[in-house]
């Protein structure tokens, strides 16, 4: 029986994993953690511990307490706060990370790493990017997240931790709310639809990325923790991806639902330019080759899935 330890518990991705996790391993053996305190003292769904990952004897308190054997690293800065605090991003998103390695070394954890598409560059092919290929970024998210994918590589053939990886395109969820990243818009313009029927987008129209709605994101980290060992020829970080939209075909999209919904266009020249330097859309292939991957999801069904549940959420009509 797996017991893991979810760091950043409380952010966009670790809300819902931790919930998927539990209902797979059983409540009482996934460890949710996060700086922040859940909204109840006391979480009636299983342990919660704080932990500030940049504090390494908290997690070794956390994984001893627990005996954990696999750690979901999530805690980390995301592209547009990482841009604001630059200093901050390096101490939490490498300094948490190596904190946890350590850890995992020395209690013989396996480790998910989250990378992202942000750990590519303008000078990458932009185009169905390959996995392997250069990845020079110029943000201190992706300079984080290619350094990330380096040092638990580095982990794994020097001391053996089993360390594994997804480069995440942007990610869309109606649990958590958005938590700084770039592609925050594809969350936003749902609660605005529902809400005023009208959103101002901060990409341009056209700006067309590589996304992935949330249950993919789920049922993709869970998949590779889980993947046979003998098959991964890559470890971190896989390239995957579900959709590719632009936030005008969103709009059209979501236009089928509401028909009255508008969109304009105030881009915010900081988060289009790390927008413009990513790909525009990712080759995954070494992930359903090697693991078997395969999303659940494309535009129509999760804009369906995202309106149903956030008019349930947003108490909407």
């Amino acid at each position: 029986m797996k017991r893991i330890l979810v760091t950043g518990a409380l952010g966009q991705i670790g809300a819902e994993l931790v919930t998927a996790l539990r209902e797979r391993y059983e409540a009482d053996n996934v460890v949710a953690s996060d700086i922040r305190m859940p909204a109840r003292a006391v979480d009636p769904d299983g342990p919660f511990e704080y932990v500030d990952c940049t504090e390494r004897r908290q997690l070794d308190e956390a994984v001893r307490k627990y005996q954990v054997d696999s750690i979901y690293h999530l805690a980390s800065l995301l592209s547009a706060t990482a841009e604001e605090k630059p200093h901050v991003a390096w101490n939490v998103n490498m300094g948490g990370l190596y904190r946890v390695l350590e850890v995992a070394r020395e209690n013989r954890c396996a480790v998910f790493f989250p990378s992202s598409i942000g750990a590519f560059g303008p000078s990458t092919p932009p185009h169905k990017t390959p996995q392997d290929t250069l990845q020079r970024p110029t943000t201190m998210y992706g300079v984080t997240k290619v350094a990330g994918e380096l040092l638990c590589d580095y982990y794994y053939r020097r001391f053996g931790v089993d360390t594994r990886g997804l480069r995440y395109p942007g990610l869309i969820s109606y649990v958590a709310p958005p938590g700084g990243g770039t592609t925050d818009y594809a969350v936003e313009i749902f609660y605005a639809a529902i809400r005023n029927r009208r959103y101002i987008c901060f990409l341009g129209p056209h700006t067309c990325l590589d996304m992935m709605y949330m249950p993919d994101a789920i049922k993709a980290a869970i998949d590779l923790m889980n993947a046979d060992p003998a098959r991964l020829r890559h470890r971190n970080a896989f390239n995957v991806t579900a959709v590719n939209f632009t936030p005008e075909q969103l709009a059209a999209e979501i236009r089928k639902h509401i028909p009255e919904f508008t969109v304009e266009y105030e881009v915010d020249p900081v988060r289009q330019a790390i927008a413009d330097s990513w790909p525009n859309s990712l080759d995954d292939s070494a992930a359903r080759d090697e693991w078997d991957w395969q999303p659940e999801y494309d535009l129509e069904a999760m804009t369906r899935d995202m309106l149903e549940n956030l008019r349930v959420k947003l108490k909407a009509g």
